[in-house]
């Protein structure tokens, strides 16, 4: 059995719990990807991406006959969308660094983007909780539904370096551990629940940064 058939198929029994190794694995690609973007590195996107497609499969258990036979559409989708604007966001970064410490400089969106930001949030979640039901993704589906749009905004926003993405992953977060336990994606909430603390350190650091750069303009 090569490598990438033994992440595929390998699994982590605990008691009567199942975990697949690649939602492990992954989750600690997304953990590393968000540790390189607190830094402003651009590694962090590349290695963004190997977690996502990793977790794309986990996340339809049913369609990858997983032991977990739960499919989470908007957790799988938003795996595509990751990847999606973690290129364009490595793109970006890549073009606009200005040296190799740092590949963006953390700036706030203002009060018009953050009102925007809220609407699409509100907004999306409202449109794709019924595509999601009827395509038969886990209850409750607007919680689904809510971390696949929240998830789009914040890494749109990482990309655009506004400091609020960070905000936005709390708001993720705080939906997406109960929901991932409910549906038995116990290696992920954990992450999540991790995550949610992390995203606060990334934001008040990414404001550190903006306020050193404030004073030495000064």
């Amino acid at each position: 059995m090569n490598p990438i058939e033994w992440l595929f198929d390998a699994q982590l029994v605990i008691g009567d719990q199942v975990i697949l190794w690649r939602e492990i694995v992954g989750n600690l690609f997304g953990l590393a990807s968000a540790l390189g973007g607190m830094r402003r590195k651009v590694w962090a996107w590349p290695i963004g991406i190997i977690g996502n497609a990793l977790l794309f499969t986990v996340f339809l258990g049913a369609v990858f006959d997983t032991p977990n036979p739960v499919n989470l559409l908007g957790q799988a989708g938003r795996q595509l969308m990751f990847i999606a604007v973690s290129i364009y966001g490595w793109v970006r970064w890549s073009q606009h660094r200005r040296s190799a410490v740092a590949a963006v400089e953390p700036r706030w969106a203002g009060w018009r983007v953050r009102i925007l930001l809220v609407v699409a949030l509100l907004g999306g979640t409202l449109v794709l909780t019924p595509i999601f039901r009827a395509l038969g993704s886990f209850e409750p589906v607007w919680a689904d539904a809510w971390i696949f749009v929240g998830s789009l905004l914040a890494t749109w926003g990482m990309a655009r370096g506004w400091t609020e993405f960070w905000l936005i992953w709390v708001a993720v977060d705080a939906v997406g551990v109960p929901l991932l336990v409910s549906a038995g994606y116990y290696a992920s909430a954990l992450l999540y629940l991790f995550y949610g603390a992390f995203t606060i350190v990334g934001f008040f650091a990414w404001m550190a940064v903006q306020r050193r750069a404030k004073l030495a303009a000064a």
